[in-house]
């Protein structure tokens, strides 16, 4: 038998009492009554914690690098070893209520920016590093989000958040699993860091071999090849505007803009959404073999990327983007419009606002080396493998790396899972 489950059996046999939080600690917000003007980075003020610290931590465990001008008199609690905090509000529902646990003692006063919460125990229930492991496994998380509410901004309820139920085995039992899970998440890290590595190494391959086959020189060398502008081989229509609260999970297929570059890769054959029948038939529709190209982006790399439609049915898309139809290998079309030289080409034609548009004329000037259909294809199909190696994640590192993480949370929630002690 394993030490832990030694210590089990001796300290407690019967189970694990579950207290609510509420019970055991007090919860208080952050820094308030303070002006924009307060902040600021000068020597001698206090450090504080961030609530975007909060939800990008496991463990504040250094001084942190923020600083508020407020001084080591303030009257509002500062942070001790073994608090929990709380990301208190957000505008993103899944970063509302993330933890993060002060595993060390400061030696100056360090304090909890607002849009935040703190617990602090009443007494010496928990060892720091067993709440940090605690409040990110699942049962206890799925309690946390319970606790939030809101439409545009989620906000925590301290009432709710005192009502959590968690479990508290003997101190002894909670140093066991620490060190188990230290030990494993360090191995894990390694073993992670080592397949990230050489995931980066085969993307930066991948881009090197995909510029190179791309590239006027490389393709020459093999046959004829011409220098053409986009718009001299494929007309170039805008889509038509629906919203986001029209698309659902039933209808007609639809890609929207902002899909092109956060969910899908070079081609597709499915979509992620669907838009109402009724409002279908104000829309334009792309055709199997076209390629849809996102016309704005938050960012010059977003804008003007492509994805093949490769599926069965038209497919709406939206006015913020454009159809390329052409006689073209659609992969080919495609991959090219990920390369570096496109890229070079396309910042010339981008706006440079807060948001980045792409217009069409832009998009039909840029220019391409276009081979012979047969040459378009063996080259696409050498990119597909190369892809698929490194970026679908049911193969290849990046399924490996999700395994490995996958294996960890299993093992980590398995150990942060007791049965309940009956009351008596």
């Amino acid at each position: 038998m394993s030490r832990l489950a030694d210590l089990i059996a001796q300290l407690c046999p019967d189970g694990v009492e579950c207290r609510a939080l509420g019970e055991m600690g007090s919860l208080f917000g952050g820094l308030s009554g303070k002006t924009k003007s307060d902040f600021t980075e000068v020597d001698g003020a206090c450090p504080f914690v961030t609530y975007k610290e909060v939800y990008s931590l496991l463990e504040i465990n250094q001084i942190p690098q923020g600083r508020v001008l407020v001084s080591s008199r303030e009257k509002q609690l500062v942070l001790q070893r073994g608090d929990v905090l709380f990301t208190g509000s957000s505008e993103n529902a899944d970063e509302v209520g993330l933890t993060a646990v002060v595993t060390v003692g400061f030696s100056e006063p360090v304090y909890l920016n607002s849009f935040s919460i703190c617990l602090r125990w009443y007494e010496h229930a928990f060892e720091p590093g067993y709440t940090k492991y605690l409040f990110a496994s699942p049962s206890v998380r799925a309690q946390i989000r319970r606790c939030a509410n809101g439409v545009t901004r989620f906000n925590l309820s301290k009432k709710r958040l005192e009502g959590v139920r968690v479990p508290v085995p003997p101190l002894e039992v909670q140093r066991e699993i620490v060190r188990i899970l230290d030990q494993f998440t360090t191995l894990e890290a390694e073993l992670e860091a080592e397949l990230e590595a050489e995931l980066e190494a085969r993307r930066g391959q991948y881009e090197y071999y995909r510029n190179h086959l791309l590239s006027y020189e490389s393709l020459a060398a093999r046959g004829p090849v011409e220098i053409v502008k986009l718009g001299d081989i494929a007309s170039i229509q805008r889509g038509r505007r629906f919203t986001l609260d029209q698309l659902g999970s039933v209808g007609r297929p639809a890609i929207h803009y902002g899909q092109i570059y956060t969910h899908y890769g070079v081609s597709a054959t499915s979509v992620l959404s669907y838009v109402e029948e009724l409002f279908s038939s104000s829309l334009r529709f792309a055709s199997p073999g076209d390629v849809i190209v996102a016309g704005v982006g938050e960012t010059v790399e977003d804008v003007g990327i492509g994805v093949a439609w490769l599926g069965t049915d038209a497919v709406a898309y939206h006015d913020d983007s454009f159809a390329l139809h052409h006689d073209q290998d659609p992969r080919y079309l495609s991959y090219w419009l990920r390369s570096d030289e496109y890229h070079r080409q396309k910042r010339s034609f981008v706006s440079q606002g807060k948001v980045k548009r792409l217009s069409a004329k832009g998009l039909a000037a840029v220019k391409l080396p276009l081979p012979d259909l047969s040459e378009q294809r063996r080259i696409a199909d050498l990119l597909d493998n190369f892809d698929a190696l490194v970026n679908d994640i049911s193969s290849g590192l990046p399924a490996e790396i999700a395994a490995r993480r996958a294996q960890y949370e299993h093992y980590r929630d398995r150990l942060l899972s007791f049965s309940e002690k009956k009351a008596e």
